[in-house]
């Protein structure tokens, strides 16, 4: 297994609950067999640099995971679909 860091950012219009779930959507994309989510922050909501798809301000979320390859590239096609995530980032860390 491999270890990932991945930031995205939720549309900030949408009602708080909606927020949320998408949030968890996103997390259950990754808590799939062998792949598992390691560590959940909420950044909370910030001012985008510039607007994005309309949006001037977006909620972040970091997650640390392991996971195959596989998992990766189906959740990036997935994130990359859904229209409540303005942007998000996966990046490979370093082996310890």
């Amino acid at each position: 297994m491999t270890k990932y860091e991945i930031m995205f950012i939720v549309k900030a219009t949408m009602e708080e609950s909606e927020i949320k779930k998408t949030a968890n959507d996103v997390q259950k994309l990754i808590n799939q067999k062998p792949s598992k989510v390691i560590e959940f922050k909420e950044m909370g909501r910030k001012k985008l640099a510039y607007p994005i798809k309309k949006e001037v301000s977006g909620y972040y979320y970091v997650m640390t995971v392991s996971a195959d390859h596989e998992t990766i590239s189906e959740f990036d096609r997935k994130v990359s679909i859904n229209e409540k995530v303005l942007r998000h980032l996966i990046i490979k860390l370093e082996s310890e």
